[in-house]
């Protein structure tokens, strides 16, 4: 994870993805009538943000799964190829690495927890004549496993659906931001509302109004503590 490009391993995954949906909707030593091409298409869809013509594809002669998976190998190779262009190469290997990272710490996080859950519970296996131990190490395997899919599945879709901004969207964000930053810095500008037990003609931003008072007396802003304490700090 020290690695600054780590495309190698995001094309992997996003490879290892693609052939398992392919082994789901197109089961190895089916026929084509067997085939959910539909169903490909709307996982397809959903995991690698493209729509494309798997049930022509399939209805081909002699088109296979392997020539599915690679027919989805190359368009989402290229898919990703033209965000890495319009984001640039350095931010986009940036992403895919902070996308990773993140992906990885929250699946990990669940998996101690599912772990810590099912230490818990194991040993009331040994009435049904099963070692805990054994049956632990079994489910702990299968559910690592479970998280590394989850995992290769959750960072392909993230990054397939990430996109530049557009120039309306980026317009109306600075918009927002500096919508925002008015409305905190009207916040923050003390108005007559805000000392209405003040001295007449107080102003918190000049103290030329603020009078003489000695650092006894009661601040002129009205807040009932004594100036030395109030803004009589900031004089």
């Amino acid at each position: 994870m020290k690695a600054a490009d780590l495309s190698g391993i995001i094309s992997d995954m996003r490879g290892e993805v693609i052939a398992d949906l392919v082994d789901e909707f197109m089961p190895p030593k089916t026929y084509a009538d067997q085939w959910d091409t539909e169903g490909l298409r709307a996982a397809v869809r959903e995991r690698l943000n493209m729509d494309l013509p798997v049930a022509d594809w399939a209805a081909e002669e002699g088109v296979g799964d392997e020539e599915i998976i690679e027919r989805l190998d190359r368009a989402a190779n290229e898919m990703m190829a033209a965000k890495a262009a319009q984001f640039g190469p350095e931010t986009m290997r940036m992403i895919e690495k902070q996308m990773l990272l993140q992906t990885i710490d929250a699946k990990w996080r669940d998996h101690l927890l599912t772990l810590e859950h099912l230490r818990s519970v194991v040993g009331f296996r040994s009435y049904a004549q099963r070692d805990p131990l054994n049956e632990y190490k079994t489910e702990a395997f299968q559910l690592f496993e479970a998280m590394l899919d989850g995992l290769r599945a959750d960072v392909t879709q993230k990054l397939a659906q990430i996109r530049p901004m557009t120039e309306d969207e980026q317009a109306m964000l600075t918009r927002d931001l500096a919508q925002q930053r008015a409305e905190m810095d009207a916040m923050a500008t003390p108005t007559a509302a805000d000392f209405p037990d003040a001295t007449p003609g107080f102003n918190e931003a000049d103290p030329a109004t603020w009078g003489n008072p000695g650092r006894n007396d009661p601040c002129p802003c009205g807040s009932g503590k004594k100036f030395k304490h109030c803004h009589g700090r900031l004089a």
